[in-house]
């Protein structure tokens, strides 16, 4: 059973289009990045996923479902930590326990106590990051199969990034939670999740295991003139001059051969995200390994 599946997902606000016949398979027990530019889809696709809009066309399951039915199941957080400003931490956790039917009360208030907060504290009062991992502990405590993130680092200083993500890879590890996550932070991205979804213009550019994208892309740096020796490879995107040019392409095999003339060096997973946002949408290569069983 996959995490998130989707079958020609559509779903358009008036005459924008936020995802375009978007077909997906999100392996399940994975932490997966979600990026792409602002207004690329990625909220759509999570607001759908946890059942809060209906698509105009396709379908989505989450947890082999329709959203709705899994919604005890997947815990939801977004970039806001939209909580009641004016209750304490004791009332939200006590208003989540009221909620949810699998809340799980010591997974909560260990994240609380782990924190060194005060019950008594009122939401309104506390940091960003502090609210992001109070908003963290409320979706934890539901115990959830399914975690879906929309921009939670946004607000959060680089201590408090890494605090957070050091608390949700704790969980992760401790329990068999699939998490999907959207980032514009691709550092952070690379360092906690090991499956990637691109999306651009509400239609998946690139989808995979990290490990495997990076391993079947590589930057070539060589002379325009000698570029005829590309063509045993895809070409994703190309800058340079008249003297010497790099490009980014996929190989068919990990590190294949480069061509006569040309130098070769594997390809950040920074740098492979960059080259598909920033070359043609028209001479760009599909997703990969979009669909898994």
């Amino acid at each position: 059973m996959n995490a998130v599946e989707t079958f020609g997902l559509t779903q358009r606000y008036r005459r924008t289009v936020a995802l375009d016949d978007c077909t997906l398979a999100i392996p399940a027990g994975r932490v997966v990045a979600l990026v792409g530019p602002n207004g690329a889809g990625k909220t759509t696709l999570l607001e759908l996923a946890i059942g809060l809009r209906r698509p105009t066309s396709g379908r989505i399951e989450a947890l082999g479902a329709e959203p709705g039915a899994r919604r005890d199941r997947i815990g939801f957080l977004d970039q806001h930590a939209a909580l009641y400003p004016a209750l304490t931490i004791r009332e939200l956790l006590r208003l989540g326990e009221h909620l949810n039917t699998r809340w799980d009360a010591a997974v909560a208030w260990g994240r609380i106590e782990a924190l060194g907060l005060s019950p008594q504290r009122r939401f309104g009062t506390l940091s960003g990051g502090q609210q992001s991992q109070v908003a963290l502990a409320l979706a934890l405590g539901k115990r959830p199969d399914l975690l879906l993130l929309d921009e939670p680092l946004a607000r959060l200083d680089p201590l408090a990034r890494h605090e957070f993500l050091a608390a949700l890879l704790s969980v992760v590890a401790e329990r068999e939670v699939s998490v999907l996550f959207s980032s514009h932070n691709l550092a952070e991205l690379e360092r906690a999740c090991d499956y990637l979804v691109l999306l651009q213009e509400g239609v998946v550019r690139l989808a995979g295991d990290v490990d495997d994208l990076v391993a079947h892309h590589e930057l070539l740096t060589g002379r325009p003139d000698r570029s005829g020796g590309l063509g045993a490879h895809t070409v994703v995107s190309r800058v340079g001059t008249t003297a010497q040019e790099h490009v980014l392409v996929r190989t068919h095999t990990p590190r294949s051969e480069p061509p006569p003339g040309w130098q070769r060096r594997p390809v950040t997973l920074d740098e492979l995200v960059l080259a598909y946002l920033r070359s043609d949408a028209a001479a760009r290569p599909g997703p990969r390994a979009v669909v898994t069983g």
